[in-house]
């Protein structure tokens, strides 16, 4: 579910993560970056969040 969250709302699923912080930074970031280069950076968060959420399990697997 969080990776389909992850397509749609990137800070969110940050945030859901376990990483608050992080999950405000990059909303503030992603906020003007989706404005000012009409989603073409949108990828590069989707990426991000994805990485965190695989390592996140993987901290939970171990």
């Amino acid at each position: 579910m969080n990776y389909i969250l992850a397509i749609l709302l990137p800070p969110l699923s940050i945030l859901l993560t376990g990483r608050p912080i992080l999950g405000i930074v990059v909303f503030f970031i992603w906020i003007p970056a989706l404005i000012f280069s009409g989603g073409l950076t949108h990828p590069m968060f989707i990426v991000l969040a994805w990485l965190l959420i695989f390592q996140s399990r993987e901290r939970v697997r171990l």
